[in-house]
């Protein structure tokens, strides 16, 4: 009876060892986890008082998979400050690779108006070629789905 005291105790401490040192490792991997890369992918400057980018954000749980991020800059005081900003279709919903390399930028076009039309149309793959077309406007430094 004794011993089956001892190994229950044994057992136990065993596992509450590991859930420990499981825990502290996973706290160690992420604290110097970086922040997601980034890369902009365009830029246009409506006239003098907005600029728009689009930026390709690498996934942090998918090494394959990207999100892009359309930001709306405005003039403000001598400086641009963000105004506003969009997901262009699905949260990692896009390839790393082909968004980062040559020819990933399909469409991107812009007015000098107010409102501003907005296209934008980005290489899936270079097999499966460009997604559609997205549409936006933007007005008074705001995104609008156009």
């Amino acid at each position: 009876m004794r011993s089956r005291t001892r190994r229950g105790a044994a057992a136990a401490l065993t596992v509450l060892t590991a859930a420990a040192l499981g825990a502290a490792g996973a706290g160690a991997s992420n604290a110097g986890a970086a922040a997601p890369q980034q890369r902009q992918i365009a830029s246009s400057v409506l006239g003098t008082d907005h600029r728009i980018t689009l930026t390709a954000l690498r996934s942090a749980e998918d090494g394959y998979a990207a999100s892009v991020r359309l930001q709306v800059y405005t003039r403000s005081d001598g400086a641009w400050k963000e105004s506003d900003r969009v997901t262009v279709g699905d949260v990692d919903g896009w390839f790393w690779y082909p968004l980062t390399g040559t020819g990933a930028v399909c469409r991107f076009s812009t007015a000098s108006t107010e409102p501003a039309p907005l296209t934008v149309s980005l290489l899936v793959t270079p097999s499966i070629g460009c997604s559609d077309p997205v549409h936006y406007v933007v007005k008074e430094g705001r995104v609008y789905a156009g």
